[in-house]
């Protein structure tokens, strides 16, 4: 599923090491507020779980070289009894500042919606994170309200943002609506 420049594929065994290399980059660990990395036998530990778990996962594929090139992660942590989910993206350091999450995050809340059937979906994301808070908007996020001094940035407390997308607002094109119309 994907656009001329990002597509979302399967989450992959095979890409541990590379998943690893990009949640130990320094600006990841202080956007997510981890004050340790973690091993690379602890990451692989953990991914046998997580593909046996019933979060959706997708790896982020970059288009724009030609051929795809993994660029990060996109995950929905779902609440089936209520119909909504978490949403949690990692990018690769290379793959940053390119448009790249915004695309991501809209095709990830695409699926979501129209496939999932979720009617709702949330993130938390640091208040100084301004970079990544515009990019949630553009992608269909609005802010919903503060975890006041929830997260560490730089080494001192800040606020976390709580932001939502509803499926009802949920507006743009769609690729899941638009393959299924040529059907």
């Amino acid at each position: 599923m994907g656009t001329d420049t990002c597509a979302l594929g399967p989450y992959r065994a095979d890409l541990v090491e590379t998943y690893w290399r990009w949640e130990q980059d320094p600006a990841l660990l202080v956007g997510y507020g981890r004050q340790a990395p973690e091993s690379l036998e602890a990451r692989t530990e953990g991914m046998t779980h997580q593909l046996r778990g019933e979060n959706i996962r997708f790896t982020i594929y970059r288009l724009d070289s030609g051929e795809p090139v993994p660029a990060g992660v996109a995950t929905l942590l779902p609440d089936h009894a209520v119909r909504t989910a978490e949403y949690i993206i990692m990018l690769a350091p290379e793959a940053r500042g390119h448009g790249l999450g915004t695309q991501a995050t809209r095709l990830t809340l695409d699926y979501a919606f129209h496939i999932t059937n979720l009617r709702m979906v949330w993130l938390k994301v640091l208040a100084p994170n301004k970079a990544g808070i515009r990019a949630y908007e553009k992608a269909g996020f609005r802010a919903a309200g503060n975890l006041r001094e929830a997260g560490y940035w730089l080494g001192q407390t800040c606020d976390e943002v709580i932001m939502d997308a509803i499926a009802g607002e949920f507006d743009g094109p769609s690729v899941v609506k638009s393959l299924l119309a040529r059907k």
